[in-house]
């Protein structure tokens, strides 16, 4: 007579969702869980239990309790053991687990920068799972964080052909007061086309020598083959990018040029006339095309709107390096704006704080911020057609 498997996991399924339980979810997840753990298991060795076979990789080796944070609560989870073999086995169902344990220790963390007491942490969190935690289990959870993120922050990068920087303001309180600070942001995209956030800085020293140890340190982790910086002209940025990045092609966003031109509109109702007139400038059908529109206005406004004439030929040139660039790549590459989302993101998570108490807790939180948004980067579909990127 064969064999009956011991996995009941239906079985002990069926009070759970008849009501015999106080909590059926949290119970039910446990069951499903260790079912699929021990599948895993099964077909980690090779062979179904009590079974015979060549080629067996070890054998069982009971179980390991643990018990897993969870936002349905406390889970008691069997893990399942290996002898012999490759004993190296590890349940990928545990893995997925420990992911909402994971959020709960970001929660904490990000709890934590705000400020919010051991207490209501506590409070907030015993509603959600049922679970109290303590002082030092926040201060843990916080330093655990802190090391992922500076290990994401201190990767080392590779071959980036394009890279865009943009940079936000918040407010840092230092020595008593409050004082602004630079966060600053860079991403790639690499020779597949594919986008990635590069890195992140927060000071509240000088523009210019900010900006360049930020430059230096992408080039210390290993930034390479850059082509096209895409950037708004951030005070102190140029130099620095001109001291780390000399002879890199640089292209000022278009979309913040035309922003800026309006400062330079003598009259209301010439507003909307300039914009159009730079729009064509920048869809241009090449570079010579671009220019010789770029020309022909500054004629025109030299006696109407001397200081926009004046403007116009000395800004708009550096946003035309994109020329440079096949057409299909040019809408990409012509503005930062592949960071606007990010920016938005890090403005709605910074207003929730509202003033950091330092320059590493605003360090934190937008680092575990960009760590996400650039996880969905990678995995996500090709950003930019690269196929004729060296035409």
């Amino acid at each position: 007579m064969a064999h009956q498997s011991e996995d009941n996991s239906l079985a002990d399924l069926l009070p759970l969702l008849t009501g015999a339980s106080d909590n059926p979810l949290a119970e039910a997840l446990t069951v499903l869980l260790n079912a699929a753990m021990k599948f895993e298991r099964e077909k980690h060795i090779g062979v179904a239990p009590y079974q015979r076979g060549e080629g067996r990789n070890g054998q069982s080796n009971g179980y390991k309790g643990r018990v897993l944070s969870t936002r349905l609560g406390q889970l008691g989870v069997s893990v399942p053991q290996v002898r012999g073999g490759d004993e190296s086995f590890r349940p990928q169902s545990l893995d997925a687990a420990l992911l909402s344990e994971k959020a709960l220790k970001v929660a904490l963390a990000e709890m934590y920068v705000q400020g919010v007491s051991t207490r209501r942490v506590s409070a907030v969190l015993e509603s959600l799972c049922g679970t109290s935690v303590s002082s030092m289990t926040v201060s843990r959870a916080s330093a655990e964080l802190d090391t992922v993120l500076a290990a994401w922050r201190e990767r080392p990068l590779g071959v980036f052909p394009f890279v865009q920087c943009d940079a936000i303001w918040v407010k840092v309180r230092q020595d008593g007061l409050v004082r602004d600070a630079a966060v600053l942001v860079a991403s790639g995209i690499d020779e597949q086309g594919r986008r990635s956030l590069l890195g992140v800085s927060v000071s509240a020293s000088e523009s210019e020598l900010h900006w360049r140890s930020f430059f230096e340190g992408l080039i210390a982790r290993g930034l390479r083959g850059v082509r096209l910086i895409t950037s708004d002209d951030h005070g102190g940025m140029k130099a620095a990018r001109r001291a780390v990045f000399g002879g890199i092609a640089w292209q000022r966003c278009q979309f913040h040029l035309q922003q800026n031109a309006q400062s330079y509109v003598p009259k209301e109702e010439m507003k909307r006339e300039v914009a159009a007139r730079i729009r064509s400038i920048f869809a241009a059908t090449d570079l010579v095309a671009a220019q010789g529109l770029l020309g022909t206005a500054v004629k025109e406004y030299e006696k109407s709107a001397p200081k926009l004439s004046c403007w116009l030929e000395q800004a708009i040139p550096e946003g035309l390096a994109v020329f440079s660039l096949p057409e299909q790549q040019r809408r990409f590459l012509r503005t930062s704006n592949g960071l606007e989302r990010v920016n938005k993101e890090l403005r709605r998570r910074f207003r929730v704080v509202g003033s950091f108490v330092s320059e590493s807790s605003c360090l934190r939180l937008a680092s575990a911020v960009l760590m996400e948004i650039g996880d969905e980067w990678e995995t996500g579909k090709v950003y930019l057609p690269m196929e004729k990127a060296q035409a």
